[in-house]
């Protein structure tokens, strides 16, 4: 068995273990057989992320996998690359560092807090500066324009089609992340990408191949900004071109286990009719690079429903049979009972923020967004019963703070 893999028993004694030690209350008790972490692409907005996962953090809950793309890729990274007393620390460091331009100095810190303090009409006007200063210098220890641009009409080496450069954020994860960690199979961690030859979505598992930094900045290569990259001899753009969320990849996994997710989410499927050209912009955006996310949790749902009616039916057929016959057999497989709990975390727009929100890169709404993840996560595990298996008839459940107002 693989050390991710956690049996029930593992998971019993492992809840016992955290209740002895004098763990939160949230820590307690989850009878799971794998415990995830979701993570959605969106560029600047995840720091909502590292807020969430610092959360987790605190209230003592272990985590089995890790799956994300994009930003949620790197903050995977981030994760499952250091050793747990270090992954705040080691996910601060990076939003820290990625947060400051690439070139220029930023404005004092106490100026910058102030302007962004301030009323929301100037709030706006200081982002959107910062967005622009992202697009026209890049970010430290992420990516810098690409000098001279790509031409059009002209053709390149497939790695130099892009605006800008990446090679920092090579640098960036080594620096920040332990891949022989990554690697050792503590934590079991996907991230997706699509192959740009093929248009196959993949995903890249520790549990069937050796990690590098390139799997992760693949699943980050969002065209035509940043560049394919490539490994053994194909090219990968960002997973969101095709899908951006990585739950699917975590409820189908096989076999079966009582799973607990943490799907947290940049985007939100819900928002206000735009009436400005910008607003069309940015409403784009977050249909886009949402919509999958119920889209996946109804089709699974409907799937465990389905498993749920072929159980019941093979309770009629007789013990021997359903032994002896392959196709009884194969049946009894795919109809395990296993129970799924989904904690569905959404960033909530903040009146500031407008189309460049997810390359905005500013201290101040980094942390503001970090707070946000990690008030959202308390709020989530207080919940009361909120992380209990699942006793309805389907033994399928997902809860969002934000639609229970």
């Amino acid at each position: 068995m693989k050390p991710h893999a956690r049996t029930e028993k593992q998971a019993v004694d492992a809840a016992d273990l955290h209740h002895e030690a004098g763990a939160p209350a949230a820590a307690r008790s989850l009878p799971y057989e794998t415990i995830a972490l979701v993570l959605q692409g969106g560029g600047a907005l995840g720091a909502y992320q590292a807020g969430v996962f610092e959360g987790l953090h605190e209230a003592g809950i272990p985590l089995d996998w890790i799956a994300g793309i994009s930003i949620g890729a790197l903050n995977t990274a981030l994760i499952a690359g250091n050793a747990p007393e270090h992954r705040v620390e080691r996910l601060r460091e990076f939003w820290e560092t990625i947060c400051q331009p690439a070139f220029f100095p930023t404005i004092p810190a106490a100026f910058e807090f102030a302007l962004f303090n301030s009323i929301d009409q100037i709030r706006t006007f200081f982002t959107a500066s910062q967005a622009a200063s992202a697009m026209m210098q890049g970010q430290q220890g992420f990516f810098v324009p690409r000098f001279p641009p790509p031409l059009p009409g002209v053709s390149d080496h497939p790695e130099k089609i892009s605006w800008y450069d990446t090679s920092a954020l090579r640098t960036t994860l080594l620096k920040l992340c332990d891949f022989d960690r990554i690697n050792s199979g503590e934590t079991r961690v996907s991230v997706g990408a699509v192959n740009v030859g093929t248009g196959n979505f993949v995903y890249f598992d520790n549990s069937r191949i050796r990690l590098a930094p390139e799997h992760f900045m693949a699943s980050g290569a969002l065209p035509p900004a940043f560049p394919p990259v490539e490994i053994d001899g194909e090219y990968y753009w960002d997973g969101g071109v095709v899908s951006n969320t990585p739950l699917m990849e975590v409820l189908r996994a096989h076999p079966r286990r009582d799973t607990l997710a943490f799907q947290v989410d940049l985007w939100s499927a819900r928002g206000p009719l735009p009436r400005t050209m910008a607003d069309v912009a940015e409403r784009t955006k977050d249909v886009q690079y949402s919509s999958r996310t119920r889209f996946v949790t109804d089709t699974l749902q409907r799937e465990q429903r389905y498993r749920n009616v072929l159980r019941h039916v093979l309770e009629q057929v007789p013990e021997a049979q359903r032994k002896n016959d392959p196709w009884c057999v194969e049946a009894e497989a795919m109809s395990s009972g296993k129970k799924y709990n989904i904690q569905h975390l959404i960033y909530q727009q903040k009146a500031y923020e407008h189309h460049y929100k997810d390359y905005q890169f500013g201290l101040s709404t980094m942390r503001d967004h970090w707070s946000a993840g990690l008030d959202d996560i308390r709020k989530t595990l207080a919940v009361k019963d909120g992380l209990a298996l699942p006793v309805n008839d389907a033994g399928f459940v997902t809860h969002d703070i934000h639609r229970r107002r």
